[in-house]
């Protein structure tokens, strides 16, 4: 039997995302583009300041500046609050992006040390904040916490959370990479999330389906500091247009489309949740994303998952994540292609799932 992401790549639809991500995302993106427009110069001209200055009043920050990636936005963002609190200590969730998937960069290229605030499994709280040992300089909040089916607190905690720092000196960094996917859930806009932040990143790849890029938004001064912090770390590439382009393009496309993704996001859930032996983690999703959890070894649902995507042509997931308790789990995060599935073929899929032997 083919392996499991062999399966998945072989199915005519995916329950996640928004479809391949192949050359088509930039020919559609590029399609009405006038070919006489002149590109971006080392971080200068109107494709990219008039994208900077647009997003900046999205998030309601005085300025804004895109980078090539949100490893390297994120990284300096907490470099500049280090330094004004001349403290390199910075608190953050243990499953971060920055802890886990970035091979030690913030401590190898920043000396910053990492404080992590909480138990892997529960989301950072006030009085986690409250209990630190050691003073920070910053703390950074992801939200939706992704490593934990991206699950979020409440507003009103974000609320005491950010008048809390603000008290107390210490400044508060928003990890928004899915920011755009959790406003159906608060029914606030990006402007009364991103005000309780001191700094807030965006990615334009994640939810929204774009090529790459990411914004960094904040005061003016700071987002001076992280302009000169970028051509450190090699981030004005002679021209960054190809990203900015299809990030605008993608970001009007799919802006709107996010409650749709929601309320997809949860009647799925139920759809797993009704299935003995799995459940999904949130049970009810409040964004976009959730993980789809089975109570049985990876060993025993790799083939029925491949089973199920050769029968159906619906794939469900490329690959299973071994959990310390033996179980294990995919991560679902809904786009345009879960509006592709013939309904037919997605009961199909819960049929089987129902039935798992």
């Amino acid at each position: 039997m083919q392996d499991l992401k062999e399966s998945y790549q072989n199915t005519t639809y995916k329950l996640g995302h928004h479809g391949p991500r192949n050359m088509a995302l930039l020919k559609e993106a590029f399609e009405n583009v006038d070919a006489n427009m002149e590109s971006d110069i080392y971080g200068t001209g109107s494709i990219i300041e008039d994208f900077q200055t647009k997003i900046a009043t999205v998030l309601g920050k005085e300025a804004a500046v895109f980078f090539p990636s949100g490893t390297m936005a994120q990284q300096i963002a907490l470099r500049i609050w280090a330094d004004k609190k001349q403290n390199p200590k910075i608190g953050y969730h243990p499953l971060s992006h920055l802890e886990i998937h970035e091979q030690d960069g913030l401590r190898e290229l920043q000396h910053i040390e990492p404080i992590l605030l909480c138990d892997a499994d529960k989301l950072i709280t006030l009085e986690d904040i409250k209990a630190l040992d050691a003073s920070v300089s910053c703390v950074l909040l992801e939200l939706p916490q992704r490593e934990i089916g991206g699950q979020l607190p409440s507003f009103e905690e974000l609320e005491e959370i950010s008048q809390y720092c603000r008290e107390n000196g210490i400044q508060l960094h928003l990890d928004g990479a899915r920011l755009w996917e959790i406003i159906p859930y608060y029914q606030k806009s990006t402007k009364e999330i991103s005000a309780l932040f001191d700094s807030v990143y965006v990615s334009f790849y994640k939810g929204l389906g774009g090529i790459a890029g990411a914004i960094l938004a904040g005061d003016e001064d700071f987002v001076k500091e992280a302009k000169v912090w970028k051509r450190r770390y090699g981030g004005d590439l002679i021209s960054l247009y190809p990203y900015i382009l299809s990030a605008d393009y993608y970001y009007d496309k799919r802006i709107g489309k996010m409650g749709q993704y929601y309320e997809a996001a949860k009647e799925l859930a139920g759809r797993f949740n009704a299935c003995s032996g799995m459940s999904t983690l949130p049970e009810v999703p409040v964004s976009n994303m959730f993980h789809v959890y089975f109570d049985e070894s990876a060993e025993v649902i790799e083939p029925i998952l491949a089973k199920i995507h050769a029968e159906t042509g619906v794939g469900c997931s490329g690959y299973l994540q071994v959990k310390p308790d033996g179980r294990c789990a995919f991560e679902l995060s809904l786009g345009d292609a879960i509006t592709e599935v013939p309904a037919e073929k997605l009961a199909q899929v819960f049929e089987q799932l129902g039935n798992m032997k």
